[in-house]
């Protein structure tokens, strides 16, 4: 696009070369993606509860619960990404339901954030910064952590198939 060639009105426009990006289209909604995802989304959130009721949260204290279930979570998710994306051709809504869905029904790290909070207004700065760092950098390395394992995991039982078939 040329400085003298107009733009459409509210067009954004890359501010460093000028361009005018093009429209793409909408994406519409997958009922059966939307469907998968809404019950997964019950049955992880039900899970969550579960285990939230079981062991309850101590008012003013580190949120043992919420945070193991980030963890637990993001450690499944790791796996779950490889096992889906490296090692198994799955159906096209299994990782909606599974990741979106059960999963991400399941972790709550917008509770965890609301935690943060709670601790700060109770007079808690330093658990409040400690649980807000502690859930991003522990969840992160747990993503990483499941997905290293289920690589090992996987290598492991090729190698032990190979063993078995050269036994024969």
């Amino acid at each position: 696009m040329s400085p003298s060639t107009p733009r459409p009105v509210g067009a954004p426009v890359d501010p460093d070369t000028g361009v005018v990006p093009a429209r793409r289209p909408v994406p519409h909604a997958d009922p059966a993606v939307l469907a998968v995802i809404a019950v997964g989304g019950v049955l992880g959130s039900e899970a969550r509860y579960a285990l939230a009721a079981w062991h309850p949260a101590v008012a003013n204290q580190w949120p043992a619960t919420v945070f193991w279930i980030n963890v637990a979570g993001s450690f499944l998710l790791g796996a779950l990404m490889v096992l889906l994306t490296e090692l198994t051709s799955p159906h096209r809504l299994t990782r909606p339901f599974l990741g979106v869905g059960v999963l991400g029904g399941f972790t709550t790290f917008s509770t965890a954030m609301v935690d943060v909070h709670r601790l700060f207004l109770a007079g808690r700065p330093m658990l409040a910064f400690a649980y807000l760092l502690g859930t991003a950098v522990v969840a992160l390395v747990a993503v990483a952590l499941g997905a290293l394992a289920t690589r090992a995991v996987a290598a492991a039982l090729v190698r032990a198939r190979s063993r078995r078939r050269g036994r024969r």
